[in-house]
């Protein structure tokens, strides 16, 4: 699958192959630059590939090519990892940086934006779970239709903001890669840092209690609309696990939204 773009795109392989779910990668060099090729195999990096393009290398990775399903970005090669930086006790400086990133990827564009899919239909998962599960997902789903129902800084959003998708890239800092395709309220973004399953701290009641601290001044949010957007992307993304078969990380998601409910209730 990446013999044609190495012809094409006179690329050099620079490393093993990377397996996604979503699409298969490749390290490469372009004229001695270190870069990605990836080609996706699924519609949601399909769209992705488009808005890391439509970013133009403005808080997100370079993008060098992009032809069909394949995308060629500039790699990054910097020694920082915002999972490392959290493990740590650095947790506030990853926060921040995420932030300041996210931030470059909201900020306005000369270019219309690409075809999105809307926030209202990005949370189709959570209403069918609210049905089925009642409780917490119930009242996860009625804080997403408040807030759905009155958006506001509308942008062009990453949708998938976590410790992985922020990478050091040396001279040009830290940039975003591997965006969803949706667009809405900017406060979506900023959830996903306080809920990642993928970090081991995640569900401890001080670690929630400080981080929603730090990222509702970094990112001037607020306190309460953060936690509404943290009790509604949890709900979100414990449906989309249990779509998946992994009951462990939809219970790691309900217990940040137990923290949410508790703090909003505070």
């Amino acid at each position: 699958m990446f013999e044609s773009y190495l012809t094409k795109w006179n690329l050099q392989p620079d490393g093993e192959p990377i397996r996604t779910p979503g699409s298969d990668l490749l390290p490469v060099r372009l004229d001695g630059l270190p870069a990605m090729l990836k080609v996706a195999r699924d519609s949601e990096e399909k769209g992705g590939a488009r808005v890391m393009r439509w970013w133009d290398g403005e808080g997100a990775a370079r993008v060098y090519r992009h032809e069909g399903d394949a995308l060629l970005m500039e790699r990054a090669t910097g020694p920082g990892s915002l999972m490392r930086m959290a493990l740590d006790g650095r947790d506030d400086e990853a926060s921040c940086i995420a932030c300041a990133t996210i931030a470059r990827l909201h900020a306005p564009r000369p270019t219309p934006a690409p075809e999105l899919a809307t926030l209202e239909e990005w949370f189709r998962s959570l209403w069918p779970a609210a049905r089925q599960r009642a409780g917490l997902f119930a009242e996860a789903a009625g804080i997403a239709r408040e807030l759905l129902g009155s958006q506001r800084e509308v942008v062009v959003l990453h949708g998938d903001i976590h410790h992985e998708n922020v990478l050091d890239f040396g001279e040009r800092g830290w940039l975003a890669i591997d965006p969803k395709r949706v667009i809405g309220d900017r406060g979506y973004d900023y959830a996903n840092m306080i809920c990642n399953p993928e970090l081991p701290t995640v569900t401890r009641p001080e670690r929630f209690a400080r981080q929603v601290a730090v990222i509702a001044e970094a990112s001037g949010l607020g306190r309460e609309r953060l936690l509404r957007w943290v009790l509604a992307y949890a709900g979100l993304s414990a449906a989309w696990f249990l779509e998946d078969g992994d009951a462990t990380s939809a219970e790691s998601d309900m217990t940040v939204a137990r923290l949410a409910v508790q703090a909003l209730g505070s």
